[in-house]
C-alpha cells in the first residue's frame, strides 16, 4: 500500500511512462531473465554433477518425497574429491584368525573369544526373522537377486579386502545428507571392528517407504526376494531395516550425534519433574509432509476437551533462528508426548522415548531395527488412528489417574533407548551384515562400474560442508575394547 501511494502522488506522469521507457525497461529485463536462466541452468548442471552424495541438489527440507523414480536426480560423479585423496584403512589390531568354512554367522562371531558372554538386546533378534526369505536350502543371496534390488535402490555398497574397502555406486542423489552419514556409519563401523567387518555386496535405499512387498514375493515356493536394505521396513514388506543416519547427526535439523543427543535429552528431562510436568500430550512436528495422519492430529489441538497441545514445526524459521526453539532437550516438560509417523516412517521415536514422558504412539505402521522391542504398555502406550483425539484423552486421563505407573511406562522407554548407545548400534550392524554374508552365494569384488568409488574417512570429510564435519568428525568410532554382544542362532524352524 505505501508503494501504490508514493507513485499516486507523482500525477499522470509517474503513472504513464514515455514508450521509450518501456521499451528500455522490457529489453532490460529480457535480458536479465535470459543471464538468469543461462546462469541458473549453469549452476543446476554444475550442483547435479558435484556434491552429490551429500544432497545438495535438493530443497533444504527434511521429508522430500520423490513422487516416482523419474523425479530422482542423477547420482553422477558423486564422490569426486575421493581420487586425490588417499583412501588408508582404518585404525587396525591383529586380525583374528580365519574362519573355517560355513563359520562366518554372527552367533560364531558372537562367541569368539567372548570374555563378557553379554547377551544382545532382544530385539536383534529381529535379524533373523528379517534374513529368512534367504536362509534354506536352494535359497540365498545371488547376483541375479542383487541386480533385481538395483531398481529399487540409492546406491550399491561393496566391503572387500576383509573388511578394509567400501566402494559406493551411486544411482541417485539422497535426501539431504543421508547418503553422506550412511556411509560414514559404515566406515565407522569398520573402524570400531578392524577386520571383522565382513565381505558384502548390498543394495541400499535411503527413502522412507519400504519398496519390496510380501504380497509380490510371498510365499514358501516363491524365489527369495530382491535384498534390499533401508531405514525400515513393515510386516507387509521384506525390506531389510538398518540404522538410520541420525545416529551418526542431522546436521539439516541441528540434531546431534546420538550419544551427545540422548545426553542432553536425559539431562534436559530430569529439569523437569515427572509430579510438575504438564498433565497433557505434546506434539511439535511438521504436519505438511503428505501425512492424512498428522493433519487429523491438528484436530486433536484442545487441552480442554482432548488433552493435548499439538505445535507446528516451522524448519526454514528455526534453521534462520539458529533452531533456539527446537532443542529436544527443552521439549520434556510434559507427561505425555505422541508419536505420529509422517509422509511414512519418521526418525523422531527414539528422541520422543528419550524424554521419559509416556510415549503414546499412534498405530505405527513402520519398523526400524530398534522399534521392535517396544512392547504396548510396558514401555510406551498405543493410541488408536481411529478416535485419535479420544484415544489420546483417555490415555491421558489414565495416567493422571494412575501417574506411578504411567511414570513407569515412561521410564521403561526411555531405559530402552538408553540401552541404544551407540556400542549396540554397531553390534547390531555387524551382525546383521555378517548373517547377511553368510547367505551370500558369490564373493564380493569391487563394483565394475567406472561411477563407483572407494570411500573412505578422508574422502567424506573432504565433501561435507563444515556443519557436516563437525558432524561426522564427533560421531568418530574407536576400536571396540569389548566383544560383541551374543546373538542367539536363529530358531530351527527358521
Amino acid at each position: 500500500m505505501a508503494a501504490e501511494g508514493a507513485g499516486g502522488r507523482g500525477g499522470r506522469a509517474a503513472r504513464y511512462p514515455p514508450l521509450s521507457a518501456l521499451v528500455a525497461s522490457a529489453i532490460a529485463a529480457s535480458s536479465a531473465v535470459i543471464v538468469l536462466a543461462v546462469v541458473h541452468s549453469a549452476y543446476d548442471d554444475a550442483v547435479s554433477r558435484t556434491r552429490t552424495l551429500l544432497g545438495h541438489n535438493l530443497e533444504p527440507t527434511p521429508w522430500h518425497p520423490f513422487p516416482h523414480a523419474k523425479g530422482r536426480p542423477p547420482a553422477r560423479a558423486a564422490l569426486r574429491c575421493a581420487p586425490s585423496i588417499a583412501c588408508l584403512p582404518p585404525l587396525s589390531r591383529p586380525r583374528p584368525p580365519p574362519e573355517p568354512a560355513n563359520a562366518s554367522s554372527s552367533s560364531s562371531l558372537s562367541s569368539r573369544g567372548n570374555n563378557n558372554n553379554k547377551q544382545c538386546p532382544a530385539y536383534f533378534a529381529a535379524i533373523h526373522r528379517d534374513l529368512a526369505p534367504w536362509r534354506g536350502a536352494g535359497r540365498g543371496v545371488t547376483r541375479a537377486l542383487l541386480d533385481a534390488a538395483r531398481r529399487r535402490a540409492s546406491m550399491r555398497v561393496t566391503i572387500t579386502g576383509g573388511g578394509r574397502r567400501l566402494h559406493v555406486d551411486l544411482y541417485y542423489a539422497c535426501v539431504q545428507s543421508r547418503a553422506l552419514f550412511t556411509v560414514w556409519s559404515l566406515l565407522q563401523l569398520m573402524r570400531r571392528y578392524p577386520g571383522r567387518v565382513p565381505d558384502v555386496d548390498l543394495m541400499f535405499d535411503c527413502m522412507d517407504r519400504p519398496a519390496i512387498n510380501r504380497t509380490e514375493h510371498g510365499g514358501d515356493a516363491a524365489p527369495p526376494p530382491p535384498p534390499l536394505f533401508r531405514y525400515c521396513t513393515t510386516r507387509d514388506h521384506f525390506d531389510i531395516p538398518f540404522p538410520d543416519w541420525s545416529f551418526w547427526g542431522w546436521p539439516e535439523t541441528n540434531i546431534e550425534p546420538w550419544n551427545r543427543e540422548f545426553k542432553s535429552i536425559k539431562s534436559g528431562a530430569r529439569a523437569t519433574r515427572w509430579a510438575d510436568r504438564v498433565p497433557t500430550a505434546y506434539w511439535k512436528g511438521n504436519p505438511d509432509v503428505a501425512s492424512p495422519l498428522r493433519v487429523a492430529l491438528l484436530g486433536c489441538n484442545d487441552t480442554a476437551l482432548w488433552r493435548a497441545e499439538i505445535m507446528r514445526q516451522n524448519w526454514d524459521d528455526e534453521a534462520k533462528s539458529g533452531y533456539q526453539h527446537s532443542r529436544l532437550s527443552s521439549q520434556c516438560t510434559h507427561r505425555y508426548k505422541i508419536y505420529a509417523e509422517g509422509f511414512a516412517w519418521s526418525v523422531s521415536l527414539k528422541y520422543i522415548l528419550s524424554c521419559g514422558s509416556m510415549a503414546l504412539l499412534i498405530e505405527p505402521r513402520y519398523q526400524d531395527f530398534f522399534s521392535r522391542g517396544l512392547e504396548p504398555r510396558v514401555n510406551y502406550w498405543p493410541v488408536t488412528e481411529m478416535g485419535m483425539c479420544e484415544s489420546i484423552r483417555d490415555a491421558v486421563d489414565w495416567g493422571n489417574a494412575n501417574p506411578g505407573e504411567a511414570e513407569r511406562v515412561g521410564r521403561r522407554g526411555q531405559r530402552l533407548v538408553q540401552g541404544l548407545r551407540m556400542h549396540a548400534v554397531y553390534d547390531y550392524m555387524l551382525h546383521l551384515l555378517t548373517e547377511y554374508a553368510s547367505l551370500m552365494d558369490f564373493r564380493p569384488v569391487a563394483p565394475p562400474s567406472p561411477d563407483a568409488h572407494e570411500a573412505c574417512e578422508a574422502s567424506l570429510l573432504c565433501l561435507a560442508d563444515d556443519k557436516q564435519r563437525r558432524f561426522l568428525e564427533a560421531s568418530r568410532a574407536e576400536p571396540a575394547a569389548d566383544e560383541p554382544c551374543v546373538l542367539p542362532p536363529p530358531p530351527a524352524a527358521a
